[in-house]
């Protein structure tokens, strides 16, 4: 029997094999490697799909994230409020500008930023919000969008799970006054390495995040800023403009896949992902939650299907974090991480596969 991976790029890359090999080699040819045409014209056929006016390549989401904190004056004495309950890279963001993350829990039926309790942490200190499009999902952002415009407040979109989603119509990406995404290989729409992008309907701060990502030069040798090396590679960026193409193809295929679980599924004692009224959900993850975790995932392993969990521990647990003194009460986030398991989600799941799981669920719930 075959096994189910979680995610496969295998399959990925036998259906578009032959424009990936041109593209690299359109690359090699040019002999422009890093901040060439490649990625001139990604961001800019990036900044369209998107709907927003810039696009700004780096070389990971986390330094998009990193990039966007410092770009905005986030810094010492500066408070941003936001999640726990996500990748580490977006507290790591917040952290290393000096600043202090200040979090909220979250809703329990999307996993995203419970934005209810927003108002209530925000101080004299908060400088920014920074929200977490989470498995795919967007967070609700009305009342944010309110709440930072009453005070004076930036927002910050961590989209890097969200490729392609949207809020009421509206890509992700266009909901604050930045958003960042990552093109790890395993997103929506991944590189082959670490890439990175922000984007941005601010010609100041876009013209600083281009500073930024390069030393913080404005001119080849005169440096205005001090910024870092956080250049995308030309390699990376021709893949990407290739995988472009079919991004929203396949995420209707995660979205159909996901809609044959959650019919599968009913009558199962597990819960299924929710898509808000607002919401579309592109499903980077197909997430459920379970009473007995590592009995099911022990489980599914014995059969052949691949699980993961996207997180185990929340960032105001993890050791390197315990010095932030966090005292807001997470619930939520604590009792989802211990609940939460990632099953295989990817564009070529067929039907016989994802029977295969569902009936592997099945039989642990009766048991």
């Amino acid at each position: 029997m075959n096994a189910i991976p979680i995610v496969d790029l295998k399959r990925e890359f036998s259906e578009i094999r032959s424009e990936i090999m041109r593209a690299i080699i359109r690359v090699l040819e040019s002999q422009w490697f890093v901040l060439g045409n490649e990625v001139e014209e990604f961001e800019r056929e990036f900044s369209h799909y998107i709907g927003a006016k810039y696009a700004i390549g780096v070389n990971s989401g986390s330094d998009a994230l990193f990039l966007a904190v410092k770009a905005l004056g986030v810094g010492p004495g500066d408070e941003v409020i936001t999640v726990s309950n996500t990748y580490i890279s977006t507290v790591d963001a917040i952290v290393r500008n000096a600043a202090t993350p200040i979090f909220v829990d979250i809703d329990p039926d999307t996993y995203t930023m419970d934005v209810s309790q927003v108002r209530s942490k925000v101080s004299s200190r908060t400088k920014a919000i920074l929200p977490v499009h989470l498995y795919g999902h967007p967070t609700s952002m009305e009342e944010l969008k309110s709440i930072a415009l009453e005070k004076g407040l930036t927002i910050i979109e961590d989209a890097c799970q969200a490729h392609g989603a949207e809020f009421r119509g509206t890509k992700v990406g266009n909901l604050g006054d930045v958003a960042c995404f990552s093109f790890y290989p395993s997103k929506n729409l991944g590189a082959y390495g670490d890439s990175g992008l922000l984007v941005t309907n601010n010609d100041q701060l876009a013209e600083k995040l281009r500073m930024l990502r390069n030393y913080g030069q404005v001119r080849r040798f005169e440096h205005e800023l001090v910024g870092v090396n956080s250049r995308m590679d030309d390699l990376q960026a021709a893949i990407l403009r290739t995988k472009l193409v079919y991004l929203d193809r396949w995420n209707a295929a995660r979205r159909e896949a996901a809609s044959l679980y959650n019919k599968l599924f009913e009558g199962v004692d597990i819960v299924t992902p929710v898509e808000a009224p607002y919401a579309k959900h592109v499903y980077h993850l197909y997430v459920v939650r379970c009473k007995d975790r590592e009995r099911l995932r022990t489980r599914l392993a014995t059969e052949g299907v691949q699980t993961a969990i996207h997180y185990p521990i929340p960032v105001h647990k993890q050791r390197a974090y315990l010095q932030l003194g966090h005292t807001s009460n997470l619930s939520e986030t604590e009792k989802a991480c211990q609940e939460i398991l990632s099953l295989p989600m990817h564009p070529w799941l067929n039907e016989d596969e994802i029977s295969r799981v569902v009936h592997t669920v099945e039989k642990v719930s009766r048991e």
